[in-house]
C-alpha cells in the first residue's frame, strides 16, 4: 500500500517523481498537433481555448514547479522549461500562457504557509495571472494593505482565480517604503479587456484593476526576502527548488516560450522550404539553395546556444541549492546574461527563417509569419533588456557592485 503523508497525498521516490515528471512532458507532445491546429483560434479569440487549458492541466503541467504538499511535482526547471519549449513551438500564445501560469506555483510557494493554504487548500489546481511591474500602491492598514490601481500585461488572467501583483507599500508622508508582491482572489479585482495587438494575441494579456482591496498581511511577499533568497515559505517548502533565485526562474519563464516559437519557426520553415521552387530562379528548389542552407545552419546553431545555456544554468543553480549553498553573486549575473542573450539569439534566428521564407510567408493564416510576430512581441518584455542585464554582468566582471534589486 503506498505511503501518504499528512496532508493524505501519496509520498513519492525520486524515481517516481522522475517518471511523473518525464509523462508530463509525454502528455504535451502529444497534445502539439492540437495546439498548431488551435493556433489561429487563440489568435482570432484573443485568448488561448479553455480546451487548452483544460488539456494542459490534464497532463499535469501546472503542477511541475507546485510545492509536494499541495499534490506538486517539485519538477527540475529543465523539466518545465522543455515542456514550454515544446509548447510554444505549436501555439506561441498557448506557449507564453502556459509559461507564465506554470512558473506561478513557484513563487507562491515561497509566500507565507496561509496564503499557500488560502490558494490551493480547498482545490489544488487553483491558477493564479500576474503583474509585477509597481504601476499600482498599496499602503499599509490594520493586519494588511489596502492596494489601488491598474496593472498591464496579465496574461492568462482569464483562466485564473486568484492575482499576483507588484506595488510599491507608500507611508502616510507618500514615500516608497518597500516593494511587495501581493495576492488577491478574483473578486477583489475586475479584468478590463483591452488587449488587441499585432503579436501574442492570443495570450488575452488583459488589465487588473483593483479598488481599495484589503490584502492581508500574509497574502504580500517583500521583493527583498525573495532578492535575498530568504522567504517565509521556505520554512515549509525545502525543496532545492525553492532557493533558487527568483531572476533565474522567472526571466527564463519569458525567455523560453521565445526559443519555443523560434523553434516552431525553424520546423515550419524546414517542411514548407522542402517543397518550395523559387520563383526567381525557375526550376530551382529552395532547399537546394546554398544560400537558404547556410541560413538554416545559423538559425539552428542559435537555437541550439540558447537551449544550452539555459541548460547549464539551470542545472547549476539547483547543483548549489541542492548542496545547501548560496548561489554564487557570479552565477545569478551569468543566468541574466544567458537570459537576456539567448533571448536575442531566438530573435536572429527567426528572422533570418522569415527573411528566408518568400514573399508567401506573409499570408495571414501561416505559421511562420505568426511565430515571427509572437517572438518579437515577446521581446518587448521588459525582462529582456539586453543593455541592463549585460551591464551588469559587466560590473561584476569588472569588480563594482551590483544592486540586488537590480537581479529581478
Amino acid at each position: 500500500m503506498a505511503e501518504v503523508d499528512q496532508a493524505g497525498l501519496v509520498k513519492t521516490g525520486p524515481h517516481q517523481a522522475s517518471r511523473d515528471q518525464q509523462a508530463v512532458v509525454a502528455g504535451i507532445t502529444e497534445l502539439l498537433p492540437v495546439f498548431r491546429q488551435r493556433a489561429q483560434e487563440a489568435e482570432d479569440g484573443r485568448v488561448v481555448p479553455a480546451a487548452s487549458v483544460k488539456a494542459l492541466a490534464e497532463t499535469g503541467f501546472f503542477r511541475l514547479l507546485q510545492p509536494k504538499c499541495f499534490g506538486g511535482l517539485e519538477a527540475d526547471p529543465v523539466t518545465f522549461f522543455t515542456a514550454v519549449r515544446l509548447i510554444a513551438s505549436a501555439c506561441g500564445s498557448t506557449g507564453w500562457v502556459a509559461s507564465v501560469i506554470g512558473v506561478h506555483p513557484w513563487q507562491l510557494a515561497l509566500f507565507p504557509p496561509q496564503a499557500q493554504q488560502d490558494v490551493w487548500g480547498a482545490d489544488p489546481a487553483t491558477r493564479m495571472s500576474s503583474s509585477y511591474a509597481p504601476t499600482g500602491q498599496a499602503k499599509p492598514a490594520d493586519g494588511g494593505y489596502r492596494l489601488d490601481g491598474r496593472w498591464s500585461f496579465s496574461s492568462g488572467c482569464d483562466h485564473a482565480t486568484w492575482v499576483l501583483l507588484g506595488g510599491i507599500v507608500l507611508d502616510d508622508e507618500h514615500k516608497p517604503v518597500d516593494f511587495r508582491t501581493f495576492l488577491l482572489p478574483a473578486s477583489d479585482y475586475v479584468i478590463d479587456d483591452v488587449w488587441d495587438t499585432v503579436g501574442l494575441r492570443g495570450t488575452g494579456s488583459n488589465d487588473i484593476v483593483v479598488d481599495g482591496a484589503f490584502v492581508p498581511e500574509h497574502r504580500s511577499l517583500s521583493f527583498t526576502n525573495v532578492t535575498r533568497c530568504a522567504c517565509p515559505g521556505q520554512q515549509v517548502n525545502a525543496a532545492p527548488l525553492y532557493r533558487i533565485p527568483f531572476g533565474s526562474i522567472f526571466s527564463y519563464a519569458i525567455t523560453t516560450p521565445i526559443i519555443g516559437m523560434a523553434t516552431g519557426a525553424y520546423e515550419a520553415h524546414v517542411a514548407y522550404q522542402r517543397g518550395r521552387v523559387r520563383a526567381s530562379y525557375v526550376g530551382v528548389k529552395a532547399a537546394e539553395d546554398p544560400f537558404g542552407q547556410v541560413r538554416i545552419a545559423e538559425a539552428a546553431a542559435l537555437l541550439d546556444a540558447a537551449w544550452l545555456a539555459l541548460e547549464r544554468d539551470m542545472t547549476e543553480l539547483m547543483t548549489h541549492a541542492r548542496a545547501g549553498e548560496t548561489i554564487p553573486l557570479p552565477l545569478r549575473l551569468r543566468v541574466r546574461r544567458d537570459q537576456v542573450t539567448g533571448t536575442g539569439q531566438a530573435i536572429r534566428a527567426v528572422d533570418l527563417l522569415f527573411e528566408n521564407s518568400g514573399g508567401r510567408a506573409l499570408k495571414m493564416g501561416t505559421p511562420i509569419q505568426r511565430f515571427w510576430r509572437d517572438a518579437h512581441a515577446g521581446r518587448a518584455h521588459a525582462i529582456n533588456d539586453p543593455e541592463r542585464a549585460l551591464s551588469m554582468f559587466g560590473r561584476g566582471e569588472f569588480g563594482h557592485d551590483v544592486p540586488p534589486d537590480a537581479m529581478f
